[in-house]
């Protein structure tokens, strides 16, 4: 007979999915006081993808929960931001990170292997008294009724961090519909002792083309302490799903990137090829229904143009739980938390489409776009991330 909870005490949460979203409100809601279990149908915990940049408004909130300790081993501070032709390598604009980061966003901007950050998210997971993690189990449908089966109580709160398959969205009425993007990520490493040019190995650098772009950056301890080396996503629109042969993968970035500068073409060939990912959004609609809540990938995934992915999810767990963190309607806390939150998010979607736009221009609008950028400086080109990087809670004080 699944435990019930008393009407004075705080109900249970399932948390559905123990990715970053999850993990991460698992970690959010059990400081908040809350019991909280967390639902993976994964046997293990073996994040896809190589890496992933947390730019200041995600490393606050990590912090927050006590992890830098844990993560800064694994991590890299770059020096900078840049901004490269990725014909020309004329160097279009840069934005100063490291120091200056923690400086004027009060917080580091760093990049990390994906399995580092599941790695400390999870165990700490398991070190709260609050959490339970429960691995190797996959949910039936999302009812408060169905999941007090797994987890031996009546969760008073699901929260959908399933991604972008998520079975929680699917049992909301009005949920906003998971669609194919026309793009599609691929990924290829550089071991840490290839030093190949044109990559700076201290910097995070996009190189923009005609109908994609290209981000690499250096990436630090994976979770069981093998060293990193420099992370590489290509992203291009208008194409097909190919063949998974590593000759194939090969062809296609090639054939993504004809026309770049040589320097690039050839490095690429030393890399050594992840495969590929069509990258899907999750447009926008209902997000809860009272008994049910959805954060993170689940809600809302979106496009790495802006290298919000990651740092959206963390804002939503954390955010979350400060919003239910108090007794009151549950009902009209998880609106106003979704109201809050789906503004910031049509602001980071809209600052992607910039980008994309921006990064993948040709013919006048590149000459123009590489014009308009040289002309700013480093400093003001970092105002312009203020809005983003320096998030903070409704009433918390800026240091």
């Amino acid at each position: 007979m699944p435990e019930r909870h008393s009407p004075d005490a705080r109900p249970p949460i399932v948390v559905v999915g123990a990715g970053i979203a999850g993990l991460t409100a698992a970690l959010s809601l059990a400081a908040k006081g809350f019991a909280v279990d967390i639902v993976e149908r994964a046997a293990n915990l073996d994040e896809v993808g190589a890496g992933l940049q947390l730019s200041p408004n995600a490393t606050r909130i990590l912090d927050a929960l006590g992890l830098t300790a844990r993560l800064q081993p694994h991590w890299v501070e770059p020096s900078e931001i840049r901004l490269v032709d990725g014909r020309s390598l004329q160097t279009i604009a840069k934005v100063p990170a490291g120091a200056f980061a923690r400086n004027r966003w009060h917080a580091p901007y760093a990049v990390i292997a994906r399995s580092a950050l599941q790695g400390a998210l999870a165990d700490a997971v398991r070190a709260h008294p609050l959490c339970r993690l429960h691995l190797d189990t996959a949910i039936c449908d999302a009812t408060p009724a169905s999941l007090s089966a797994i987890t031996g109580r009546v969760p008073g709160l699901v929260v959908g961090a399933d991604g972008v398959g998520s079975k929680v969205r699917l049992a909301l009425a009005g949920h906003g519909k998971a669609r194919l993007s026309g793009n599609i990520a691929w990924r290829l490493t550089l071991p840490p002792q290839a030093a190949v040019s044109p990559f700076d190995p201290a910097v995070v650098t996009a190189y923009l083309g005609r109908r994609a772009h290209l981000v690499v950056y250096p990436i630090g301890q994976s979770s069981l302490g093998e060293p990193g080396g420099l992370n590489l996503v290509a992203i291009g629109s208008g194409m097909t799903q190919a063949e998974g042969s590593d000759e194939a993968a090969r062809a296609a970035i090639a054939q993504l990137l004809a026309g770049w500068h040589p320097d690039i073409r050839s490095a690429l060939a030393r890399a050594e090829t992840l495969g590929f990912w069509p990258l899907i959004e999750v447009e926008d609609g209902a997000w809860h229904d009272g008994t049910r809540i959805l954060i993170g990938d689940a809600a809302h995934a979106m496009m790495p143009f802006a290298a919000q992915g990651a740092a959206m999810a963390i804002e939503d767990a954390f955010e979350l739980a400060d919003a239910i963190g108090t007794p009151g309607d549950i009902a009209a806390q998880l609106d106003a938390f979704v109201a809050t939150r789906k503004a910031r998010i049509a602001r980071v979607r809209a600052r992607g489409a910039f980008n994309r736009f921006a990064y993948h221009a040709s013919g006048p609008v590149r000459l123009g776009r590489n014009l308009v950028l040289s002309l700013r400086t480093p400093e003001r080109l970092a105002g312009d991330f203020d809005w983003l990087y320096g998030h903070r809670l409704p009433g918390e004080k800026t240091p």
